[in-house]
């Protein structure tokens, strides 16, 4: 039973938060701070000094990464998509320039989608997809095309 007074989930979490593994923890959270504007809220290091766990943050969402072992194979080892992570941002088409000038492997170049959002996607440097919109209109679901 958590004490009274707790906060479940704790401050400036929300309660369902992707945690996504890394061999490169800290590779990870260079990339993503450089290439896709996060910002980087915890490191803790491991016995070896490498990054075992952190935690990025962007526009209050936070995503959580860690060194899962030696036996990990993520998507880049196992040669295929594994998840994608979708992230609304204010302006998509300077996010857009500014990840490309990083170097960002551009999947899916920027498009109006059907369902309202302009998006693009991108794979970090160990594979994990990343889908990041604008939501530029309003459409009915019904009058989506199926």
């Amino acid at each position: 039973m958590a004490d009274a007074g707790i906060e479940n989930p704790p401050a400036g979490m929300a309660r369902i938060t992707p945690y996504l593994l890394y061999e490169d923890v800290d590779g990870a959270v260079d990339f993503l701070t450089g290439a896709f504007g996060f910002s980087q809220r915890v490191r803790v290091p491991g016995p070896e000094g490498q990054t075992m766990h952190a935690e990025i943050t962007r526009d209050g969402g936070v995503v959580m990464m860690g060194y899962p072992g030696p036996d990990y194979r993520g998507p880049k080892s196992r040669g295929g998509v594994t998840q994608e992570v979708y992230v609304y941002v204010d302006d998509v088409e300077t996010h857009y320039v500014a990840a490309q000038a990083y170097g960002a492997a551009i999947i899916r170049p920027l498009a109006d989608q059907p369902y309202g959002d302009r998006t693009y996607a991108a794979a970090d440097p160990e594979g994990h997809q990343w889908s990041f919109a604008q939501h530029v209109r309003d459409v009915d679901p019904g009058a989506m095309p199926s």
